[in-house]
C-alpha cells in the first residue's frame, strides 16, 4: 500500500457540531447504497433484516451481519468487500433463542449465559447491548483483529498507537503489549481501538460507552496480534449492560477516533476550547503555551522575567502545594508577563500527618481515616505508593455542603491569586467501588462525584470570589473532556516497566537500596534528580538496559505513533506529557518527543529551577521551542484535527492538518531527507502565511 495517497477520512472543511460529514468515513458515500443509505439517513427505524439465526443492520458503507449463536459479526461494503468486525465470542453463551424484532432493531436472549442482547441501526453504526439477567457474569466480546486481512491495531495508550499485526517487538515480551489487559475507564485514554486491513481503504472501528469494567487484552496467535474485549457483568457495580458500537472505516488509522469524536458531539459530550475561553477569559492564556513546573527560586519574578527576556511569551506555570508555594507577588508577576500559574492539588490521598507527609494528604476533623475507600473485606483502598489511602468522592460529596473541606482547601491554595489549578488523579482514573456503608458509591458514582467537583472548580463554587479558575488534571480520560482546560499525561503512552524506570526497582520483590538508582531520587532539595536528572539508556546497570530500551521504543517509536487523543479532543482541551516525564529528562527522546508535539499541536512539558546545574540549557531550549510552537497553537488550537497521513511507506514522514488546512505540519522523523524536509526536522504552514522550519536537534542538546 502506497500510504502517501492516502485520502483522509478528515480532510474536509471543519463545521462546528456536523459530526460524521466531517470526521468520518471519506469511503461511506460512494459505499451507501439502496436499503442501506436510506436507513442511515431518514432517522426512522432501522430496517433490520432477520434470517435464520442471522441479523442483517446496515451501516455506514454497508449492512453489518451478527451471527446470534456466536456473536460472530462481519460487514459486506457496497463494493464487494468483506471486513471481520468480530469473530465469534470468546467466552460460551450456550443456545441463543430466536431473534425477533423489536421497535428499533432486533434482541435474542442467551438463557444459559444469563444475558440479553439487542442490536440496531444508530448513526450509520452497529450498536450492539448485552444485559445481565442473572446472576454476575463476564463476556469475552468482540475479537478483532482476528480477519486474516488485518494489517494493524490501533488503540489509544496515551496519545496513541497503530501496531502492525505481525510486528515482531510487539508479538514479543520485549513489547509487553501481549497478555496484558488495558482497563477502558483508567489505563486507555478513550474507550475505542479499531484495526486496519492491509491492503488499506478499509477497517472496523469499536466504541465502548460502557467502558467501566471493561478491559481490551492483546493476544499473539501464529504470530499475529489480536484484541479482545472483556466485561464484568456486577449489579453492586453497576455494570450490568455492555454496550459495543462498531463501525466501517476507510482504513485511515485514526479513523476510529474520528467516529469517536462524532459520538461524543452527537450525545452532547464534546467539550470546547473555544467555549470554555469565552466562560474564562484566562482560559486563552493556554493558547501557545508551553507547561512547566517551578521549584525554589523559579516560582519568583527576577525568574520569570529571565524567561521574558527569553522571548518566552505563554507558560502555565505549576508548583507544588510546599511550604514556599507561590505569594501574591509571584502570581501578579507572572500574570503580568502573559503566564498562567497555578498549585498542584490532590482530592485523593490522607495521611495521617508526619514530619514527611505532604500537605496535600493532611485533612481536618479525622476525614483521614474516615473518608477511606473501604475495598470488599472492609479494609481501607491504600494510597499512592500504598501510604495511607484514598479518599473517597462519595464521603466528601456527602460532608461538603455542611463542612467544606474541598471548597476551604481550594480558597488556601488560591488566595494568592492563582487563575489556575492542577487537580492530580480525579479525571485519569483509577475508580473505586467504595463498601463502607457510610458513603458507599460504585464506580459510576465515583466518576460522576469526580465530574461535579471539577466542575465546582471550573465555575467558582470554591472559591469565595467566585472565580472560575483553568482546571488541569492528570492522564485525562476522555471522559472528562468536557470540565477540563489542560492536562498532563494523556499524551504519554505509558509503558508498564515506566514504573520500574522510575523506581529503579526492575524486579519482582520488594525495593531495597540495591535497586538501580540511574532515575534519581527526591534530592537535591529545589532540584529533585528524579524530575531534573537526564537519563540516558545506558545509565541503568546492563542488565536492565534491554528493558529500558525496549520500554522507551514502545512509548516513543514515531512508527507506531498515531494522534488519536487529538483526532478526538483537539480543539477540546488541552494535552501535555506527564510532568514526571520533563523535555529534559530522556535526552536521547527530545528530538522525537519535541516532532511529536509539533505534530500534534501540543505543548512539551519543562521544570524549572535556578538550583538545576543545566538550567542555561534548559531555558534556551523551552525559548526557542515555545517560539516557534506558539503562533502555531494560538492559530489552530482551537481547531479540530481534521487529518493525519503517513507520506513514507516506513512511517517515517508524517502530516497532520488542523481546522479548514488552518494549519498544516509535516514531520521527518528519519535520517534522510523527504520532498525537501530534511531529517529531524519539521515544516508547520499557516493558511494564508509562508511556511516555517524548526529542526529541534539544532536548538537541543
Amino acid at each position: 500500500m502506497h500510504t502517501d495517497t492516502y485520502a483522509s477520512p478528515l480532510a474536509r472543511p471543519a463545521r462546528r457540531h456536523v459530526p460524521r460529514s466531517v470526521l468520518v468515513l471519506a469511503v461511506a458515500t460512494a459505499l451507501l447504497s439502496g436499503t442501506a443509505a436510506s436507513a442511515v439517513t431518514d432517522g426512522s427505524a432501522q430496517r433490520v433484516r432477520i434470517h435464520g439465526g442471522r441479523v442483517d443492520v446496515p451501516v455506514r458503507g454497508g449492512t453489518a451481519t451478527i451471527d446470534t449463536a456466536t456473536l460472530r459479526t462481519e460487514a459486506r461494503t457496497g463494493d464487494g468487500r468483506t471486513v471481520l468486525l468480530s469473530a465469534a465470542t470468546a467466552s460460551g453463551l450456550g443456545r441463543a433463542s430466536a431473534p425477533a424484532r423489536t421497535a428499533d432493531g432486533a434482541g435474542w436472549s442467551y438463557p444459559e449465559a444469563g444475558l440479553r442482547a439487542d442490536v440496531r441501526a444508530d448513526h450509520g453504526r452497529l450498536l450492539v447491548t448485552l444485559t445481565a439477567t442473572g446472576a454476575d457474569t463476564s463476556v469475552r466480546w468482540p475479537v478483532t483483529a482476528a480477519d486474516p486481512a488485518a494489517g494493524a491495531i490501533q488503540f489509544p495508550r496515551g496519545e496513541g498507537l497503530s501496531v502492525p499485526v505481525d510486528d515482531p517487538f510487539w508479538n514479543s515480551p520485549d513489547g509487553a503489549l501481549v497478555g496484558e489487559a488495558q482497563e477502558l475507564d483508567s489505563q486507555l485514554s478513550m474507550p475505542v481501538w479499531g484495526y486496519t486491513l492491509r491492503t488499506g481503504r478499509a477497517g472496523a472501528g469499536y466504541i465502548v460507552p460502557t467502558d467501566i469494567g471493561t478491559s481490551l487484552t492483546f493476544a499473539s496467535q501464529d504470530g499475529r496480534l489480536r484484541a479482545t474485549a472483556e466485561h464484568g457483568f456486577a449489579a453492586g457495580n453497576g455494570t450490568g449492560a455492555y454496550t459495543v458500537v462498531l463501525s466501517l472505516t476507510d482504513g485511515s488509522p485514526v479513523a476510529p477516533a474520528a467516529d469517536y469524536r462524532d459520538w461524543r458531539a452527537e450525545h452532547g459530550q464534546l467539550g470546547s476550547l473555544a467555549e470554555k475561553i469565552r466562560k474564562n477569559p484566562q482560559t486563552a492564556k493556554l493558547l501557545g503555551a508551553f507547561h512547566a513546573y517551578a521549584w525554589g527560586g523559579a516560582r519568583r519574578p527576577a525568574y520569570l522575567d529571565k524567561l521574558k527576556a527569553l522571548g518566552v511569551s505563554r507558560l502555565w506555570l505549576g508548583y507544588d502545594s510546599d511550604d514556599a508555594p507561590m505569594t501574591g507577588a509571584d502570581v501578579r508577576a507572572a500574570e503580568a508577563d502573559g503566564y498562567l500559574a497555578g498549585p498542584y492539588d490532590s482530592f485523593a490521598d490522607g495521611q495521617q500527618k508526619t514530619e514527611d507527609s505532604s500537605p496535600n494528604t493532611v485533612w481536618p476533623d479525622n476525614v483521614y481515616p474516615r473518608f477511606c475507600v473501604a475495598r470488599a473485606d472492609g479494609t481501607p483502598q491504600p494510597g499512592f505508593r500504598n501510604k495511607g489511602c484514598y479518599l473517597s468522592s462519595q464521603a466528601f460529596e456527602q460532608a461538603e455542603p455542611q463542612h467544606h473541606y474541598l471548597a476551604a482547601r481550594t480558597r488556601s491554595l488560591v488566595a494568592n491569586g492563582a487563575g489556575s489549578y492542577f487537580l492530580d488523579v480525579d479525571a485519569a482514573g483509577e475508580l473505586f467501588r467504595d463498601h463502607d456503608p457510610a458513603h458507599a458509591m460504585t464506580m459510576a458514582e465515583d466518576r460522576a462525584n469526580r465530574l461535579a467537583r471539577m466542575r465546582r472548580l471550573t465555575d467558582g463554587s470554591y472559591d469565595t470570589s467566585a472565580r472560575p479558575l483553568v482546571l488541569g488534571s492528570e492522564s485525562a480520560g476522555a471522559w472528562a473532556n468536557q470540565v477540563l482546560a489542560f492536562d498532563h499525561g494523556a499524551a504519554t503512552p505509558v509503558d508498564g516497566r515506566l514504573w520500574a524506570m522510575e523506581t529503579g526497582h526492575f524486579d519482582n520483590r520488594p525495593q531495597d537500596p540495591k535497586d538501580d538508582a540511574a532515575w534519581g531520587g527526591y534530592m537535591p532539595e529545589g532540584a529533585a534528580a528524579t524530575f531534573f536528572k537526564p537519563v540516558r539508556t545506558a545509565d541503568f546497570k546492563p542488565e536492565h538496559q534491554a528493558r529500558v530500551a525496549a520500554a522507551l521504543k514502545a512509548m516513543y517509536d514515531p512508527r507506531y505513533r498515531v494522534p488519536l487523543y487529538e483526532t478526538a479532543l483537539h480543539g477540546s482541551l488541552v494535552n501535555a506529557e506527564r510532568w514526571e516525564l520533563p523535555f529534559g529528562k530522556l535526552p536521547e527522546q527530545k528530538t522525537t518527543r519535541a516532532l511529536l508535539a509539533l505534530l500534534s499541536n501540543t505543548p512539551l512539558n519543562f521544570v524549572l529551577s535556578d538550583k538545576d546545574p543545566r538550567d542555561a540549557q534548559n531555558l534556551r531550549e523551552l525559548a526557542a521551542l515555545q517560539q516557534y510552537f506558539a503562533p502555531l497553537h494560538q492559530a489552530a488550537g482551537t481547531e479540530p484535527l481534521t487529518s493525519f497521513r503517513w507520506l513514507t511507506e516506513d512511517h517515517l514522514v508524517q502530516r497532520t492538518v488542523f481546522g479548514d488546512s488552518t494549519l498544516t505540519v509535516t514531520a521527518n522523523f528519519g535520517t534522510t531527507t523527504h520532498d525537501g524536509l530534511p531529517g529531524g526536522c519539521v515544516d508547520a504552514a499557516l493558511r494564508g502565511r509562508p511556511g516555517s522550519r524548526l529542526c529541534p536537534a539544532d536548538v537541543v542538546s
